[in-house]
């Protein structure tokens, strides 16, 4: 054990004979510990990230060889976080003060302010907190089937596509499979709603509750607030399955979009690009697209790429496009796709449906890995 996340395993640590040298002390109170860390030495390569951790004992520690990373009292969200946020987190003061009193408000704010642009520290620990959100996203799914579930912001909770959506997260979920999105309104809303819902009448009680605020447009405070109303009346159901079903990778780049909250756990970022990179690259099951425009096309190129390069004996993930119209006419990625994938082994992983009944049977024709 390197990382040390909780304070039961700092206890252990502490009580065992191991020596502390090259551990790493993840967002951990170290003042209940203090006297007992004071009285060892053999702390050298130690990094301490973030956390709780007095005058005295930073430089004891420093002393002995140890790096103690500082945080910002001033900073919305804590960098050095261990774990992936959860839904009232991200929104807490919503109900009492409105949408631009939350952490997820501030913290958009802060990776635009102009005046921390070119602040080294600043950008240093929204670089950490990424890494952070990386790490908790990897412990958080282990080694779970994922399936991603792309698709616009725009959707309507009030419409047919939206509820076919939520229908197709909840299939997949149901399946076995992790149901990962953008984290985002819209489709990635409908998918993550779907996958947390633990049955078919949960989920038709709860798309007729959200049909009554159909946009996050004009304001976001009564979205958000139907949304947490439905995704705790879900949560509070009995469940005898309590494996992740669902996550979401949101960013802070796209700040108009406010996270929905149906998800186990939200991996948020400040790099857009990290963000895209991660949530891809953790598909490994499949991948199902559904209408879209700049952002959901950004995403079907970027898995091309993987497949496209991904060494001769790689076992693909299957990625189907939903929507023969939309992918061909409106917006015609399908054929430079596969142009792309002409002679290649994703030639055989690419599928364009009609439906998302259609895209289910594709995605769980594939045996997990």
């Amino acid at each position: 054990m390197r990382e040390i996340e909780s304070l039961p395993d700092l206890h252990a640590v502490l009580r065992s004979s191991r020596p502390m040298c090259g551990l790493r002390l993840q967002d951990l109170d170290l003042t209940g510990h203090e006297e007992e860390l004071l009285a060892r030495t053999d702390v050298e390569g130690m990094v301490v990230l973030g956390g709780r951790v007095t005058e005295h004992l930073g430089a004891h520690l420093r002393t002995h060889g140890a790096l103690v990373f500082p945080t910002d009292p001033h900073a919305p969200v804590n960098p050095y976080r261990s774990s992936l946020y959860q839904p009232h987190e991200l929104y807490e003061g919503l109900r009492e003060h409105g949408y631009e009193s939350t952490p997820d408000a501030r913290a958009y704010h802060w990776s635009r302010d102009g005046t921390l642009a070119h602040d080294a520290f600043v950008t240093l620990l929204r670089a950490i907190h990424d890494d952070s959100m990386s790490d908790a996203l990897d412990e958080f799914i282990g080694h779970a089937p994922v399936v991603g579930v792309m698709g616009g912001h725009a959707l309507g909770r009030d419409t047919d596509r939206f509820a076919a959506a939520a229908h197709l997260g909840h299939r997949l979920a149901t399946a076995g499979l992790v149901v990962a999105t953008g984290g985002g309104p819209g489709a990635m809303e409908a998918a993550n709603l779907g996958a947390l819902a633990p049955s078919e009448a949960a989920l038709a009680t709860a798309l007729a509750r959200l049909r009554e605020v159909p946009s996050f447009r004009p304001a976001i405070e009564p979205w958000a607030l139907a949304a947490l109303d439905v995704h705790d009346a879900l949560v509070a159901m009995p469940v005898a399955d309590t494996r992740v079903r669902s996550i979401g990778i949101p960013t802070w780049f796209y700040g108009h979009e406010p996270p929905n909250v149906f998800c186990n756990g939200i991996g948020k970022y400040f790099s857009n690009a990290i963000r895209e990179d991660g949530l891809l690259a953790r598909c490994t099951h499949g991948l199902v697209v559904l209408e879209g425009a700049a952002g959901t096309v950004q995403e079907v190129f970027q898995v091309a790429t993987r497949l496209y390069y991904a060494p001769a004996n790689a076992v693909l993930p299957v990625v189907v496009l939903v929507g023969r119209r939309h992918w061909t006419q409106d917006v015609p990625v399908w054929a430079p796709l596969t142009a792309l994938a002409a002679g290649r082994p994703m030639a055989q992983r690419l599928h364009l449906a009609d439906s998302v009944d259609e895209a289910a049977e594709l995605v769980l024709d594939v045996e997990p890995r």
